[in-house]
């Protein structure tokens, strides 16, 4: 796959970096961005290209992935539509908020449009990466889960979903690393030294993960393994509850979708 990635910030970096560092068969990898300097990491990376120019990346690739900013999006696709190629090119969005709709109005429906939303984890391939696609895009969905399945796991979804998951999945991330942090901070508390603390928090919460993914359990099944009469692991999780847990991490989660509808 001849592949490039247009706006090269930090999502755009994790999917580069998940790219060349993983089973994603590429012949060729350009990445654009306006301040080329902060691109001189991959400078000599083999098969990576690295340029200013959205065109000349455009016409070197097949598959195109924008991750530009919103706002930026009708500007990058006028100035990309008459070098694209029905035959050739596959656009693959992972703008946020951004529908397949509004990048037809600009381009055209005649093109393979996947609309993607990946997440930073994805550098370690790690992401959930929710996908959907105009009627071409179905026929290009295999290349693009190529690659998003060397990057961890893939879910095809209505398009209508697409802003929740947004919020569960790219979102999510800054929500469990609170959650981490927080635990942190609670094994100081008991008298670990800081490094020790995040070491304890960070492996449960992979172990927690890892469990339900292996087990496909429910987590209050996993949780009744844990919780004995009287014991100080139910005292702890209804003290959580008495102050919110479960309510304050849901009205996050549906502050955050009412606000990415609004973008």
């Amino acid at each position: 796959m001849k592949i490039a990635i247009i706006g090269t910030g930090n999502l755009g970096n994790s999917i580069a970096n998940g790219i060349v560092n993983n089973s994603v068969k590429f012949q060729s990898l350009y990445l654009t961005k306006r301040k080329i300097s902060e691109l001189s990491n991959w400078e000599n990376t083999p098969k990576v290209n690295i340029t200013t120019s959205n065109v000349e990346a455009v016409k070197h690739s097949e598959i195109i992935l924008l991750a530009v900013q919103p706002k930026q999006l009708n500007t990058v696709l006028n100035e990309i539509k008459s070098s694209l190629n029905p035959k050739i090119h596959t656009i693959v969005s992972v703008i946020t908020g951004r529908k397949i709709d509004e990048i037809e109005q600009v381009i055209g429906s005649d093109i393979a449009i996947v609309r993607s939303m990946p997440n930073t984890a994805i550098a370690v391939s790690e992401s959930m990466t929710c996908m959907c696609a105009n009627q071409k895009g179905q026929l290009k969905l295999n290349e693009a889960t190529a690659i998003f399945n060397a990057l961890g796991k893939t879910l095809f979804i209505e398009e209508k979903l697409m802003q929740a998951a947004t919020v569960i999945c790219a979102s999510g991330i800054a929500f469990w690393m609170r959650l981490i942090r927080a635990t942190t901070q609670g094994a100081i508390q008991l008298g670990f030294d800081a490094k020790e603390a995040q070491e304890l928090a960070m492996q449960t919460c992979l172990g927690a993960s890892s469990l339900l993914v292996k087990s496909e359990r429910h987590p209050e099944q996993e949780i009744d393994k844990v919780t004995t009469p009287s014991g100080c692991t139910i005292a702890g999780l209804n003290e959580m509850e008495h102050q919110g847990l479960s309510s304050s991490l849901i009205k996050g989660l549906v502050t955050s979708f009412e606000k990415i509808n609004q973008i």
